[in-house]
């Protein structure tokens, strides 16, 4: 099917569930937490690999959250992050068998919300997911490979593009996760301190690099960067995505 027709096809409705990320090279784990992951509710998609899992993200879409293993053959669960976060917001939780505290703090301070340690108790594993779901609340946007926003604009993030009026739309590693973190918090203001941090969160930068990432945003997707439709600018506070035109 085409870009266009997948865009016709697409319709934009309120998340009514979870979506959570597996990826583990250990088949039995991955059994393991894929099924009590679905006795409680939740759609899942598993990967035994991080490349497979960024190809499943093309296919299907974002999950609301990862579940990595850290120690896998080719591309770890470090590095797996690290591509996730070069163009999304997804928070990841460590399933790891690696208990070193130096690897612990490490990861938390780069890459996740926190971690499980292997052998697990899988009701405790579900209650630190939606502790952090919680945390980051609900996606208004379905999440599918394309996401229709409106009749103007649709959004792939797995390909970091946008289609403005049916005509696709390059975008940036920060651009693509810049507007992941605020459709996610649609309709809400995203203060500047958070922004910066969750964009550069190893780096000094300061509010006028933000500026210019949503000026260059805006004059990609918005029909009138003047008067923007969907990136709205809260005097004082940051930004808000708009649920609908104003």
């Amino acid at each position: 099917m085409s870009d266009a027709r997948l865009l016709s096809s697409q319709m934009n409705t309120p998340a009514t569930f979870y979506r959570i990320l597996i990826v583990d090279d250990d088949p039995f784990i991955l059994e393991l937490v894929r099924r009590k992951l679905e006795q409680s509710g939740f759609d899942v998609l598993s990967a035994v690999s991080g490349k497979e899992a960024l190809a499943l993200i093309q296919q299907k879409g974002l999950p609301h959250l990862a579940l990595l293993d850290i120690n896998m053959p080719e591309m770890d669960g470090f590095e797996l992050s690290r591509r996730l976060q070069e163009f999304s917001d997804v928070p990841v939780i460590f399933l790891t068998a690696v208990d070193e505290e130096d690897t612990i703090v490490e990861g938390i301070r780069l890459f996740a919300e926190d971690y499980v340690t292997k052998p697990f108790s899988p009701r405790e594993l579900v209650a630190r997911i939606d502790r952090v779901l919680r945390r980051i609340g609900d996606f208004r946007y379905t999440l599918n490979p394309i996401i229709q926003v409106d009749e103007h604009l649709a959004i792939d993030f797995g390909h970091q593009r946008a289609f403005v009026n049916g005509k696709e739309v390059p975008l940036t590693p920060t651009e693509t996760k810049l507007l992941h973190i605020l459709m996610r918090n649609a309709g809400r203001p995203v203060s500047y301190d958070f922004l910066i941090r969750r964009l550069w969160p190893m780096e000094d930068v300061f509010e006028d690099s933000l500026r210019v990432h949503v000026h260059r945003l805006r004059h990609k997707i918005e029909p009138n960067p003047s008067k923007p439709r969907y990136i709205k600018t809260e005097r004082g506070i940051g930004y808000r995505f708009a649920v609908e035109p104003d």
